[in-house]
This record gives C-alpha cells, structure tokens and sequence, in this order.
C-alpha cells in the first residue's frame, strides 16, 4: 500500500495531478487546497496518500499534510460522502474549519463544497459530533473553550454574532478564543469582546 509519493509534478489538471517519480507517472487527485501548496510543474513534491482500490480501478489521493489526509478518512466515514465529496469538501474547507463546523453545528459551511447539498450537511455534522477530537488539534486547542465554561453563555454569544451576519464556525472560532482568554465574561461582555476583536481585524 502506498502511503507518501516523493517526485517531481510533471503536470496539473483540473482534479488531479500527475507526480513522476523515478519515470513512473502517478495520476494523484487532490483538493484544490493542496494543488495550491505545490510549488509548481518541475519541482519537487511530495504527497501522503490513501488508496482506493475498486474491482474496475485503482485511485489514488493526496495529501498536502497529514491534517488534511485525515480529515478526507474521517468524511469518507459519513454514508453519502465518497473520495470525490471528501476532496470536494476540502476544497473548501481545512481540518480546522471542518472540526469548528461540526462543534458549532454549522452545516452550511459544508454546502459551500460541490455536490452538499442541505441534506448530506446535516448528516456530516450528525456524524461527525463524537469524532472530530483530534483534527486539526494543535489550532483547535486554542480555540476551544476551558472546561467548566458557561455552555449557555458560549451558544448565546454564538447566536448573537450569527444575527449580525456571521458564520456559525467563524463565530464559534471567535467566541471560544475570547473565552478562552476571560473565561468568566458574562454574555454583554463576550459581544463587546467579540465586537472589538472584529473591529480589530478589519481595521
């Protein structure tokens, strides 16, 4: 089994790569995230891989970094969602977002990815609840909320930046690092906070 290809990028294409190591092309599909981390047709490459191995073929996919291979391992695990939906999802998404999507609920972000539609969102945030612990867990972990935080407060700070405009997973990153920083912020505290803090970076 193949588990990490090391060559030079011969070409891109539109949902795969071809990586020529030793002579040998490999046809690799990828995430549009991870075609954008390779340094360009010529250069060196190297890809983790999961095989996929049917009685009509044998595909293999790649991976920029182990984050984003098990991610694709952990959403091929959701009934509806194939190799194809995966790397269409991680397209769209990192292992972070991904893992902030699911904790906060927020199918819609799935929906961003080709072929999610409202339905198989839901069943992917469902799914994946009691799974995510460890994707992408070096940034979640600064990201997630101490243990014994006011889980009301979390939600309502939650759902007040998700009526001004923003995204469940973008206010749950935002809300859980403030809480984080002052745990006991009661719910008018956490909104100036969030506020501020956006107001910072869109300054």
């Amino acid at each position: 089994m193949i588990a990490k290809l090391k060559g030079i990028l011969d070409s891109i294409l539109t949902d795969y790569v071809i990586l020529d190591v030793g002579g040998v092309g490999y046809r690799v599909f990828c995430s549009t995230k991870t075609m954008a981390k390779l340094a360009g047709i010529g250069h060196p490459a190297a890809l983790f891989i999961e095989t996929q191995v049917r009685e009509d073929h044998i595909h293999l996919f790649g991976f920029a970094d182990a984050d984003e291979q098990n991610a694709f391992n952990l959403l091929t695990t959701v009934q509806g969602v194939g190799a194809r939906v995966a790397l269409a999802i991680l397209s769209v998404l990192s292992a972070t977002d991904i893992h902030m999507a699911v904790m906060t609920a927020d199918s819609k972000a799935f929906t961003r990815a080709n072929g999610v539609g409202p339905k198989l969102a839901t069943r992917i945030v469902s799914e994946l609840k009691n799974k995510v612990g460890g994707l992408g867990s070096d940034t979640i972990m600064s990201l997630t909320p101490p243990a014994g935080t006011n889980g009301a407060v979390l939600e309502e700070g939650i759902s007040a930046l998700v009526n001004l405009g923003y995204g469940r997973s973008e206010a749950g990153m935002l809300v859980a690092g403030i809480l984080r920083q002052t745990p006991d912020a009661d719910l008018s505290t956490l909104i100036r906070l969030s506020l501020k803090e956006i107001g910072k970076n869109n300054g």
